[in-house]
C-alpha cells in the first residue's frame, strides 16, 4: 500500500479488564482518556468519535459514538456508532479509518467499553420466533461454549488433537497474560490444573473457556499527514516510526456456507453449486487483510487472535496461515507460539487472559498490536515486531481483521 492509504495509530489505551460492575461509560471513558494522552492529544482536536455498541446496557449502549462523545464533553464532533457483536471494534476501526481516508477528518477517537452479567452470554429478554440467536437457546440450548466444543470435537477427530494440547494453549496464555497490567486473570496455571477444572461442554473444561468481563479499549486514529505533523522527527520523514493500519478486512461469508458458525445451526446446502467455496469463511477474513496490504503470514512477526476457547485459537493458526490444516498442534507444541517463540500468538494473554468484553475486545486486540510493534509492551515484547494481525469474527458473518506495521 502506499503511504497515501495507511492511517496512523497515534494512541493506544485500555480500562484493565475485571468483573468491576460498573458503568460501561467510566471504562470507556478512561480508555480514551489514556488514548488521548497516549497521543498527545486534547480532547477537543478529536474531530470524529466511532463508538462500538454494547446490547447489554440499555440505549446508550446502543449509540455508543454519542455516549462517550457526551462523557467526555460536548465539542460539536461528528458521530458514530457499530455493532457487529465481538467485530463491533474493528468495525468502529473501519468507519473511524473511512472518514480519515476519505479526507473528512484527521483526527477520530475510536471506543468500546462493556459491562457484563454473570455467567455465558444469553440474548436479550423477549420472545423472537425469527431470531436465529433466540433460537439456537431456546430450540436447541446451545450456549456459546456448545459450539466451542463442536469445533474442539472435531479438531479431535479430523486432526488427531488432544485435551493436553487445547490445556497447553491455556498453559501459554496465562504466562502471557501474567505479564499484562491490563489483563483480569494474572495466574499461570500447570496442565494439569486446566485438566482439573470442571468440564463445561465435552471436551472443553472451564479453563479452557474465556469468561464474560467489564473494560474498555480505546484508539487514536489520525492522517499520515496529520501524525508528522504532530509527531515532526519522531515519525521520521515517510511516517516509519509511527503505527500505521496496513489493512481491515470486514468481510462476509460466501455461499455456500459449508461450516455451521454461531449463532446458526445449518449449513448451506451445496446441491447444484457445484462444490465448496475456495475458502472457508475465517480463511476469506485473513486472505482480505493480506491482499489490501500486501503482505502474506510470513511477514507477520506476531498475531493476536479470538480465543473464545483453546481449540479454537488452534483453528485460528491454520486459517490465518501459520501452518497447513491439520499442522496446528504440531506449531503448538513446538513452541513457536510462545513468546520467544517463531510467531507468538497471543502475547496479550488473549481472552483466556481477559475475558470477553464483546466491544471493546477487538480494539484491545489493536491495541496490543500497537505497542508490540511499538516496542512498548513490556514483559511481553515481542523480539523485532514491526507488522502484526488481529483477528476475530462476529456473529451473522462479520469479518474483522486489522493489520498493523511500523
Amino acid at each position: 500500500m502506499s503511504d497515501r492509504e495507511d492511517v496512523a495509530i497515534l494512541g493506544a489505551g485500555m480500562h484493565p479488564w475485571g468483573k468491576w460492575g460498573r458503568n460501561f461509560v467510566e471504562y470507556g471513558v478512561a480508555a480514551a482518556q489514556a488514548a488521548l494522552t497516549d497521543a498527545g492529544i486534547e480532547w477537543p482536536e478529536v474531530q470524529f468519535v466511532s463508538g462500538a455498541d454494547t446490547m447489554r446496557n440499555g440505549y446508550p449502549g446502543y449509540v455508543a459514538g454519542a455516549t462517550f462523545a457526551q462523557a467526555l464533553g460536548w465539542t460539536g464532533a461528528q458521530v458514530a456508532s457499530s455493532y457487529a457483536a465481538c467485530a463491533s471494534g474493528v468495525t468502529a476501526i473501519a468507519a473511524a479509518r473511512a472518514q480519515i481516508l476519505a479526507g473528512l477528518c484527521d483526527v477520530a477517537l475510536v471506543v468500546g467499553a462493556d459491562t457484563t452479567p454473570k455467567g455465558f452470554l444469553a440474548p436479550n429478554s423477549g420472545v423472537r420466533g425469527d431470531d436465529p440467536d433466540w433460537l439456537r437457546f431456546r430450540l436447541l440450548g446451545a450456549t456459546n461454549p456448545t459450539y466451542f466444543a463442536l469445533y474442539a470435537r472435531h479438531r479431535m477427530e479430523a486432526y488427531g488433537a488432544t485435551t493436553d494440547d487445547f490445556a497447553a494453549v491455556k498453559v501459554k496464555n496465562a504466562r502471557h497474560g501474567l505479564l499484562n497490567p491490563n489483563a483480569r486473570y494474572r495466574k499461570e496455571v500447570t496442565l494439569d490444573e486446566v485438566k482439573a477444572s470442571p468440564i463445561v461442554a465435552d471436551p472443553l473444561r472451564l479453563l479452557d473457556i474465556c469468561a464474560t468481563s467489564d473494560g474498555g479499549a480505546a484508539l487514536v486514529l489520525t492522517s499520515m499527514d496529520f501524525a508528522r505533523r504532530h509527531l515532526g522527527a519522531d515519525a521520521g520523514r515517510s511516517g516509519s516510526g509511527v503505527a500505521r493500519i496496513r489493512a481491515v478486512s470486514t468481510v462476509t461469508p460466501t455461499y455456500p456456507q459449508t461450516i455451521i458458525e454461531l449463532p446458526g445451526f445449518a449449513t448451506d446446502s451445496t446441491a447444484g453449486i457445484g462444490g465448496r467455496p475456495e475458502l472457508t469463511f475465517k480463511q476469506s477474513i485473513a486472505r482480505r487483510a493480506y491482499e489490501e496490504a500486501g503482505l502474506g503470514p510470513d511477514d507477520l512477526d506476531t498475531a493476536e487472535v479470538y480465543d473464545l476457547s483453546t481449540a479454537m485459537e488452534l483453528d485460528w493458526y491454520e486459517q490465518i496461515g501459520l501452518c497447513s490444516v491439520g499442522d496446528a498442534e504440531a506449531l503448538l507444541r513446538s513452541g513457536a507460539t510462545a513468546l520467544g517463540g517463531r510467531i507468538p500468538v497471543n502475547p496479550s494473554g488473549g481472552l483466556g487472559s481477559f475475558g470477553e468484553a464483546v466491544p471493546a475486545q477487538a480494539i484491545a486486540q489493536v491495541c496490543e498490536l500497537t505497542w508490540q510493534v511499538r516496542g512498548q509492551a513490556g514483559d511481553r515484547q515481542v523480539d523485532g515486531a514491526r507488522t502484526a494481525m488481529s483477528i476475530n469474527q462476529g456473529l451473522f458473518g462479520h469479518g474483522s481483521a486489522v493489520i498493523v506495521s511500523r
